[in-house]
């Protein structure tokens, strides 16, 4: 008996729904983006032989899809977004619906073979350990230079010394294998220089985002204030009406948007007009400086989520 030729899937992810297209049989059907329709997508290709599933990235609506498919042992692609649309236009495929765009998908998978890839999330766990733990040997090694700085025994010093220096090789092998990883990711890659194109973000707001942010792009600006951790929250009881002031959320995050957002005020920079007019108009200039964090993560929520990169406006 012949073998059956191998099949590959094209996936397009929206919020809702999933549309599957299957090459060279052009076979076409869609399910629900929920925990039903993913055990039915497992179970339809559990007997077929596939050679390739492409999905693309799409702000975190692939991940749970591509975690169910990764758990039947499906071979799997996510790619970047502008490689399918260059994909398309390359072959005249202007119109656009979502069953089109999963069959654009499907020949790009059988046409370009993407190797397959590891899932997302497990990596972005483990990119975000390597943050988490560069931020704890910079912890360390400022408390070790404070207590050099402080030290009267010239033994004391020296070993504290050699404690630094060791800590120092330890950082800068560990930014190696931060900058590894994103390079690893096409889609990190490009999601990094977004990030970057904004005044203020540089290498470690930009990682510390990719690491413990993954909601950016996906949800609301006043629901990410609050998950960060930067909303005004009412404090208020009766008659009585007290100050508004943020609270909560995820520490390193709001700590990087901090420094962000100091640099982001320097003369010359787009944001420095908008945290003058709060301060002009009598804003303490820690409320003013909250408010400019939170235009920052308003205008990377943004720039996330259409794909677009950094372009001025007026503060």
């Amino acid at each position: 008996m012949d073998e059956q030729p191998s099949v590959f899937v094209g996936i397009d992810v929206s919020k809702d729904r999933l549309d599957v297209h299957l090459r060279p049989s052009d076979e076409t059907f869609h399910v629900p983006r929920d925990a039903k329709g993913l055990e039915t997508l497992a179970h339809r290709f559990g007997n077929r032989p596939i050679a390739l599933v492409v999905l693309e990235a799409t702000g975190g609506f692939e991940a749970s899809v591509a975690a169910a498919l990764a758990a039947v042992g499906l071979p799997l692609c996510i790619v970047n977004p502008r490689q399918i649309r260059d994909f398309a236009r390359a072959m005249g495929r202007l119109a656009k619906t979502d069953t089109l765009d999963a069959e654009v998908i499907a020949l790009f998978a059988e046409r370009m073979r993407p190797p397959a890839r590891p899932l997302p999330e497990p990596e972005r766990r483990h990119f975000a350990e390597l943050v988490s733990r560069r931020r704890q040997i910079i912890g360390m090694i400022n408390m070790e230079t404070n207590r050099r700085d402080q030290a009267v025994d010239k033994q004391l010093i020296r070993r504290l010394g050699r404690h630094i220096a060791f800590l120092e090789r330890d950082l800068a092998e560990l930014d190696g294998e931060i900058g590894h990883a994103i390079e690893a990711s096409p889609v990190w890659c490009e999601t990094e220089a977004l990030l970057k194109s904004v005044p203020g973000i540089g290498d470690v707001t930009a990682r510390t985002l990719l690491a413990q942010l993954p909601e950016l792009g996906t949800i609301g600006r006043h629901q990410l204030a609050a998950l960060v951790g930067i909303a005004p929250i009412n404090r208020d009881s009766g008659l009585m009406r007290g100050r508004r002031s943020t609270a909560g959320g995820r520490t390193a995050v709001r700590g990087v948007l901090y420094m962000a957002a100091l640099t982001a005020i320097r003369r010359g920079s787009p944001f420095r007009p908008f945290y003058e007019r709060l301060t002009q108009r009598g804003s303490p200039r820690k409320v003013a400086l909250v408010a400019v964090m939170r235009k920052l993560l308003v205008t990377l929520n943004a720039i996330i989520r259409d794909r677009t990169p950094w372009r001025p406006l007026t503060a």
